[in-house]
């Protein structure tokens, strides 16, 4: 690995401010990522529940961390797909976690995989899997 947890997290907050405090990283492994949506009510919608929106973060954060962890600060690593399934309504004043696996991390393309979970529950809420384009080194 490249970059353990505390070198995530500063990267996020150096990198993207605008999400500082939202994201947690719980657990670093090589090929492996746990993170943490902490929610507030900027991620609910009508009804009490968590968006799909915030959802779409925590997946996208947690596979970009990922990667990071594996190759480095590569910044401008971009997602190219993601396809997400919303299984469960999510626990409103619950933060979830998202348990991610990269499948695949080549020289141009990394394909990895999340497990959206509420705190507490063991089913999912969502399952999401995304493909990043990594650039080349020059």
């Amino acid at each position: 690995m490249q970059m353990d947890r505390k070198a995530l997290e500063a990267f996020l907050a150096a990198e993207f401010p605008q999400v500082a405090g939202m994201f947690t990283i719980e657990a670093a492994a090589p090929m492996q990522l746990t993170v943490r949506l902490v929610q507030d009510e900027r991620h609910l919608r009508p009804g009490g529940t968590v968006s799909g929106p915030a959802m779409f973060a925590l997946a996208d954060v947690s596979v970009y961390l990922a990667i990071l962890a594996m190759i480095g600060p590569k910044a401008l690593s971009v997602t190219t797909n993601c396809a997400i399934d919303f299984m469960r309504k999510p626990a409103a004043g619950v933060d979830l976690i998202c348990e991610t696996r990269l499948l695949k991390l080549g020289r141009a393309l990394a394909v990895g995989e999340c497990l959206i979970f509420s705190e507490g529950n063991d089913k999912p809420v969502a399952r999401a899997s995304l493909t990043y384009s990594i650039p080349p080194e020059r």
